[in-house]
């Protein structure tokens, strides 16, 4: 199976709940991640790398900053006169009230559906960070004859998430038996929600169900697929792969990339991710300026100490400032002799001079956006 024959699909406000005031005013998708990233960058390349060259970006509420980034595909290679990017519209057929779960969301979009000429669909959330090809998938798709086939991980289970699919017996051609949603158990190979079919049957799937009155994606539609047709599971435990399903795992899986075997396995050679850059000037370090083990980005002036830090572009570190174990995203300022530990620090804060702000390990505190301290 080519590419080409897959349209894309990607939810960009599924549980966003879970990341409290980083989605107050803005998408899960849209969220700052790595330095320079949003979470939607992930998948996205992902399937722009695997010849996918129509994708349609399905929005909810706050997607202001998402249409920012996004544009029209160019850091993609999606803005194209034949297929491309597609900013899908928050509203379901005949209704000026917003869509409530995926499948009112599908049968919203059904008309971009119907005008895709694609013969698969590729589904997908914004809450994974991984990098992967999905040809592979493609090929495992076809080999198996599957109806549905779900990417999955063997991992933790993610704990603040609602409605998680899990694999409960697995064959060993990777046929799915038996399944559960939100077991309470520590560990579990789990769908990523990343999902591959035909279109057609997608479109039959959420027709039904939506005439119906049915609001669940995974227990209406995908758990019937389970019992009725053949839906195989494709383990994806080898790739760097971060759930995100609370601000610690936010803050954890983004400390993770400190780590030089982490950052190998998310950003590979053959499989890169594309975002939308932000021209701007080489960071700018001061005589005193002591740096360790951390992310900064361009556009930045760093004149105090950061240690294990992620600093996005455009953060200014004043003299005599320690910033250790924390993320500052775009802007943010930290003044002079201030001291900072454990502290994810949203768009445009302001730390004032001598100020002394600490989390943990366990707790990092989360700074919301325009925060003055």
């Amino acid at each position: 199976m080519n590419g080409k024959k897959v349209l894309g699909m990607i939810f960009a406000n599924i549980h966003e709940e879970v990341l409290g005031s980083l989605t107050d005013m803005r998408t899960m998708g849209s969220v700052p991640f790595g330095s320079r990233y949003r979470l939607i960058d992930f998948p996205l390349s992902n399937m722009v790398g695997s010849s996918i060259t129509k994708v349609g970006v399905v929005t909810n509420a706050n997607f202001n900053s998402l249409m920012d980034h996004v544009g029209t595909g160019k850091p993609w290679d999606l803005s194209r006169k034949n297929d491309g990017l597609y900013l899908l519209p928050p509203y379901s057929i005949n209704s000026v009230t917003m869509w409530g779960n995926r499948i009112d969301a599908i049968f919203g979009n059904m008309n971009f559906l119907d005008h895709s000429n694609q013969e698969y669909i590729l589904l997908a959330d914004c809450f994974n960070v991984m990098s992967m090809d999905f040809n592979a998938l493609f090929d495992a798709h076809e080999a198996s004859d599957a109806d549905v086939t779900i990417v999955g991980v063997k991992a933790k289970m993610p704990e603040s998430l609602k409605s998680v699919l899990v694999f409960d017996k697995v064959e060993a051609d990777g046929r799915i038996v038996d399944a559960s949603i939100d077991p309470d158990v520590d560990e579990a190979y789990y769908s990523t929600n990343i999902i591959l079919m035909k279109k057609y049957l997608l479109e039959q799937l959420v027709s039904a169900a939506h005439s119906k009155n049915e609001v669940s994606f995974q227990r209406n539609i995908i758990m019937e697929c389970i019992k009725n047709k053949k839906v195989f599971a494709y383990d994806a435990t080898d790739c760097f792969v971060g759930t995100i399903d609370s601000i610690q795992s936010y803050y954890d899986i983004s400390m993770s990339l400190l780590e030089r075997e982490n950052r190998k396995k998310l950003f590979k050679p053959d499989c890169p991710i594309f975002t939308k850059e932000r021209d701007d000037m080489p960071t700018l370090y001061g005589m005193d300026a002591d740096v360790k083990n951390s992310f900064v980005a361009d556009g930045c002036e760093i004149k105090g100490c950061v240690e294990n830090c992620i600093i996005f572009k455009g953060v200014k570190v004043e003299e005599g400032a320690v910033v250790k174990n924390s993320i500052l995203m775009q802007d943010t300022v930290v003044g002079q002799n201030a001291r900072v530990n454990y502290i994810i620090a949203d768009k445009d804060c302001n730390i004032k001079s001598g100020i002394e702000l600490s989390g943990a390990a366990s707790y990092p505190v989360c700074l919301a956006k325009d925060t003055r301290i």
